[in-house]
């Protein structure tokens, strides 16, 4: 357990590995280390996920980026979407290199910080949550990422995922539309499917 990616302090000896990737129309400058998720390049789902998401429409406030890793989808929204993004994952490691990052590419937005799913937030609501969810940690994780954003989210605020189809798709929007009321397909690329869901009223 403890060289997983989803551990709270990975004790796999370091290896650290410095790549450039664009997202968003920015070139950025990654450092990843063992330990952490897709620590080679940019994972295909979190690329899917990054160009899919859209925030015209959404309420004034903060997005909520859960399990960033190294921080590529809460990097690439903040820089693109202009608004604060807060960073959480169990994976101190994770975190400590998504801080670095943060501040290698000039992203002075961010909020980033140590916590299990939703058990230290800074800000009582979110605008919008979005998750690549560490499918490894199993579906009782996963489920807890999705009905746990519900009311952590503003009226008219969006949970928004990216998931194989094999590795759970119609389980999550099935939970989704449980919760929300609401999921929706709004992007498939290979196998990944973004699902969205809108919290249309209040609890």
């Amino acid at each position: 357990m403890s060289n997983h990616y989803y551990t709270e302090n990975p004790d796999t000896a370091h290896d650290f590995e410095q790549w450039s990737f664009e997202l968003r129309g920015k070139k950025f400058h990654f450092v990843t280390d063992s330990g952490v998720f897709s620590r080679d390049t940019v994972d295909y789902g979190s690329r899917v996920l990054i160009d899919a998401f859209e925030w015209a429409e959404l309420p004034e406030g903060s997005l909520l980026d859960v399990g960033c890793g190294y921080g590529p989808v809460g990097l690439a929204l903040a820089y693109a979407s202009q608004r604060p993004v807060e960073m959480i994952d169990i994976n101190q490691r994770a975190v400590d290199l998504a801080k670095g990052n943060a501040q290698r590419n000039g992203i002075e937005q961010v909020d980033i910080h140590q916590s299990n799913i939703y058990a230290q937030l800074n800000q009582p609501a979110y605008a919008a949550i979005l998750s690549n969810p560490p499918i490894r940690a199993g579906k009782e994780v996963v489920h807890e990422i999705l009905t746990g954003a519900f009311p952590l989210l503003k009226v008219g605020g969006t949970l928004t995922i990216v998931i194989q189809k094999k590795q759970g798709a119609p389980s999550a929007q099935k939970k989704m539309q449980e919760t929300f009321g609401n999921a929706e397909i709004i992007k498939k690329d290979k196998g990944y499917y973004i699902i969205q869901s809108v919290k249309e009223a209040a609890l």
